[in-house]
């Protein structure tokens, strides 16, 4: 399962964040070999407990990292915190930065005290009027214009996924990855702030510019004006939905021949891929019409073997059954402290034919690493003791 792969083998990365943002960013760091210790506070990340569609978000994102939990709100606790900081390499949070200031952990702060050390601070907006701001996934979707985008005229909806999280803390671990080599030859750490505003706004950004040079604002996609004759989603005769596509004019002229529509190869009205756009009104029910007559099994089949883009329309759920996902190294097998077990899918890319996966996959229990961790910077059984905020049990409790 690509364990051999860990570029960041003997890096630690101390990570303090919540909910998707921040622990994107530890997970990926942690899927190419890095150590990342996830302090938590006395009781755990309340992230854990969440439920609903929020049920997947601490397991998909915290896996393999260890779990040191610490009362930052007393001295004992930030004392240890400066301990494990002294020994790490990258420094991952969250959190609003008037909280931090008031621990005295300003990036500023944190760099003078450890000049080695990389801060990455996974925040709502970059520096500037919204700095202070409070942002949701949510929330920049609908400043940036992508939820706009996304639902039909008057009816802006959210993306189906924590998109914009993810592909923040990504950003995260890739102002990592350049921080380290930069080091290795500056032998000083960065401080990087990630914007989730900014990322979101770099989604929107063909639309952005297609005004800049246009002058005409995209319509929302359910309403866009189409680029290709096919691009659309149909119903198989088995009463299945298929999304298929002809971009051009070969497979324009695959696609009619397969389906019994030769006839429309040779029309005076669709002499050319611009005549084909316009005359989709008309085009798409014939279209329709024949791959109702087609089981969506043979119709698939066909379509593979021609080469022209096609899919099913999916629920995520059913990715568990699908073939490519569940081939070996599609999925990563983890555990819950209370041991079940659930796969979830690695870093979408391979190095030299597989999927990089360290070993240990697994969710800690909150606090399972406090005193594994802290003893080997030189704490004392009480001491530990003090700066968790009790024993693990009565942490919980």
């Amino acid at each position: 399962m690509g364990a051999g792969h860990a570029p960041l083998k003997g890096i630690r990365v101390v990570e303090m964040t919540h909910m998707i943002m921040g622990p994107s960013c530890g997970q990926f760091l942690a899927l190419l070999g890095a150590e990342v210790i996830k302090v938590e506070p006395p009781g755990g990340d309340k992230t854990r407990h969440l439920t609903g569609m929020g049920r997947g978000f601490f397991p998909t994102f915290n896996r393999g990292k260890r779990s040191v939990t610490l009362d930052l709100k007393s001295p004992a606790g930030r004392g240890a915190l400066d301990r494990l900081l002294a020994t790490a390499d990258v420094f991952v949070e969250n959190f609003r930065d008037s909280a931090l200031a008031g621990l005295g952990m300003t990036p500023e702060s944190l760099r003078e005290r450890y000049p080695r050390l990389i801060v990455v601070s996974c925040k709502g907006f970059l520096h500037g009027p919204y700095q202070d701001r409070t942002a949701l996934d949510e929330v920049v979707q609908m400043m940036s214009g992508l939820a706009y985008m996304t639902g039909p005229s008057g009816r802006p909806l959210r993306i189906g996924s924590s998109a914009n999280d993810i592909m923040a803390g990504l950003f995260g671990a890739l102002g990592v990855l350049g921080a380290l080599m930069e080091r290795e030859r500056s032998g000083e750490g960065r401080a990087v702030r990630v914007g989730l505003f900014e990322n979101c706004l770099l989604l929107v950004a063909q639309h952005m510019v297609q005004f800049e040079l246009d002058g005409r604002e995209a319509p929302p996609m359910p309403e866009r004006e189409f680029t290709w004759p096919v691009y659309d989603i149909f119903t198989t005769r088995d009463g299945r939905q298929i999304f298929v596509g002809a971009v051009t004019e070969g497979q324009w002229e695959v696609l009619c021949r397969e389906l019994g529509l030769e006839r429309l190869l040779d029309h005076p009205d669709l002499r050319g891929k611009m005549a084909k756009i316009e005359a989709r009104s008309w085009t798409l029910p014939l279209f329709a019409e024949a791959i109702a007559n087609r089981d969506f099994s043979d119709l698939a089949a066909m379509l593979e073997v021609r080469g022209l883009p096609f899919s099913p329309i999916n629920r995520p759920a059913e990715m568990y059954e699908d073939p490519h996902v569940m081939r070996p190294g599609g999925l990563h097998r983890s555990a819950l402290p209370e041991g079940r077990a659930f796969r979830a899918p690695g870093l979408p890319l391979e190095v030299d034919g597989e999927i990089p996966a360290p070993d240990g996959l697994d969710i800690a229990e909150a606090g399972a690493d406090t005193e594994a961790v802290l003893s080997r910077l030189g704490l004392s059984a009480a001491e530990i003791a003090a700066a968790s905020g009790g024993t693990k049990k009565e942490a919980a409790e």
